[in-house]
């Protein structure tokens, strides 16, 4: 099933809606530029409205760019239908035809494509045992789980062999475990067969466990490439951040720069970062950006910032403190807390920094 892969191309990719009822046009995608390699999984992520579907949908070819180009391999589809785009798109809904069963509903591409019998069979088969339904190769859709149909929907999408995977928000119907469950599942099945696939979400989460880079979009435009680790680790802006995990931002004054390395003040003391984004200028105001990973709590006054413990949170693995301050609200996550001093809540504390773990941010 397996087939050779290919690569998807954005150059300057402009979706507009025009209002006929004399309101303001809207630019739904706004000069889009980005390439995901063959093989690749890339998701595209952002807060609703931001243009990632319309993204979708072009590279679908069920909308048609205002302008700019779009090439599947080296072949220029900016304005092809669907239908000879050679992708397949896995919808939020899972769109299963309720009078057949699940084998029909996977064979449902392959008879349209006149395919022999005997192949279709065959198919069917290997694709259902591929995703761990073989056994109900004759069971109707409405007896089937919201995951068992979810993967029946993917399985109709791989039959046919498309060279780009397509998949809009498939995990959005689903319960926090099956989505859990189903992410692992797509992932494997797209490392399996190689398949260039681009991914539409919401959800920070199924971003970074699934993907080999991270498109992060806002108000049509994208704010940030990378891979989860460069995204999680190294935002270039405040909104992408916040965006993609829990965060706390300080402001810092009186900032220098001499050979790579940050000078600062918090609070009126002196602190070192070694991390900035590309944007932070030398004696402009700057924001400390810090995941909760990277605080730690420690006596009253003996760190940056002064607080008080309002909530402490069990999860296991770790308890997650939350610390009133002057900058609002922090959390603090404590992993192993079993080996750490856990402070009580309404105690006196105060935060320090693991300085290889904080970025500067313009402000």
């Amino acid at each position: 099933m397996k087939k050779n892969s290919v690569s998807v191309t954005l150059e300057g990719v402009t979706k507009v809606f025009k209002n006929t009822k004399g309101r303001s046009d809207v630019v739904a995608v706004h000069a889009s530029d980005f390439t995901v390699n063959a093989g690749e999984l890339v998701t595209l992520l952002g807060p609703s409205g931001c243009g990632k579907t319309t993204t979708l949908r072009m590279i679908a070819g069920f909308e048609l760019p205002s302008s700019g180009k779009i090439r599947i391999g080296n072949e220029d589809v900016t304005m092809l239908p669907p239908n000879v785009r050679d992708t397949a798109t896995v919808f939020q809904s899972y769109g299963l035809f309720p009078h057949l069963t699940v084998g029909e509903n996977v064979a449902y591409g392959l008879k349209l494509r006149k395919l022999p019998k005997g192949d279709i069979e065959k198919k069917v088969r290997e694709t259902l045992d591929m995703i761990g339904l073989g056994e109900l190769v004759d069971r109707p859709p409405g007896q089937l789980s919201g995951g068992q149909q979810q993967r029946v929907a993917l399985a109709r999408s791989l039959i046919v062999e498309p060279s780009v995977l397509l998949l809009d928000e498939p995990l959005s119907n689903l319960d926090a475990l099956l989505r859990e469950q189903m992410r692992v599942e797509i992932r494997r099945i797209q490392k399996k067969l190689g398949i260039t696939a681009v991914y539409v979400t919401h959800d920070r989460v199924e971003a970074m466990s699934l993907s080999d880079r991270v498109i992060v979009m806002r108000d049509g435009e994208i704010k940030q490439i990378g891979s989860p680790q460069e995204i999680y680790e190294d935002p270039n802006s405040k909104f992408v951040a916040g965006f993609v995990g829990k965060v706390a931002f300080f402001p810092v004054e009186d900032l220098k720069e001499q050979e790579g390395v940050w000078n600062c003040r918090l609070n009126a003391r002196q602190m070192t970062v070694s991390r900035a984004a590309p944007d932070v200028v030398a004696g402009k105001p700057a924001l400390l950006m810090a995941r909760p990973e990277s605080l730690r709590l420690v006596p009253p006054g003996s760190g940056y910032v002064n607080g008080t413990v309002h909530m402490n949170v069990y999860l296991g693995h770790s308890i997650e403190t939350f610390v009133e301050t002057a900058h609002g609200e922090v959390l603090i996550q404590v992993d192993d807390p079993q080996s750490k001093r856990i402070f009580a809540e309404g105690a006196p504390v105060s935060i320090d920094f693991t300085p290889d773990r904080v970025r500067l941010l313009a402000f």
